[in-house]
């Protein structure tokens, strides 16, 4: 069993669905670190959808990174059991890079996150920020994929 895990949640219960497994393949006594991105765009976004008001960077900042620990906290309490230590981190900066540091930092033995399981054009324009994890190379990565995906394509993950 591994003694440390780090687990991305982004609010959504998606990312949530990380959270079974990393308890399942962390030791009892072992650690679970949660990491938040907290990601606020710094020019408005244009292309394809209509411009996107880009917040007050300070503003957005003194709102959302405490919402993002206020997140955290609460998931934490909800998933704590027994000896297992349950730590938070919630950052400002794109979520990979973040989760990349926050693995770096911390030392832990494999980093334990969902996916939403897009192709083609979806993962074109929006990306794929485990897949740049997997790119960083930090350490393990294990991906949980959606289960509504594994639903569809018959498999019952």
């Amino acid at each position: 069993m591994l003694k440390h895990v780090l687990v991305p949640l982004d609010g959504s219960q998606l990312a949530e669905e990380a959270l079974d497994h990393a308890k399942n393949i962390v030791d009892p006594n072992g650690k679970i670190t949660l990491v938040a991105a907290v990601d606020i765009p710094d020019v408005p976004l244009y292309g394809y959808y209509p411009a996107i008001a880009t917040p007050d960077f300070e503003a957005a900042t003194k709102e959302m990174l405490p919402q993002a620990k206020k997140y955290l906290e609460m998931v934490a309490k909800r998933i704590a059991s027994g000896n297992l230590t349950i730590s938070i981190d919630a950052q400002l900066g794109e979520p990979a890079e973040v989760i990349t540091d926050a693995a770096q930092k911390f030392h832990v033995d494999a980093i334990v996150m969902s996916t939403h399981g897009r192709s083609g054009l979806g993962k074109w324009l929006f990306g794929s920020i485990t897949n740049k994890v997997l790119g960083a190379k930090p350490c393990p990565v294990y991906v949980v994929p959606s289960k509504d995906k594994a639903k569809e394509s018959g498999n019952d993950a």
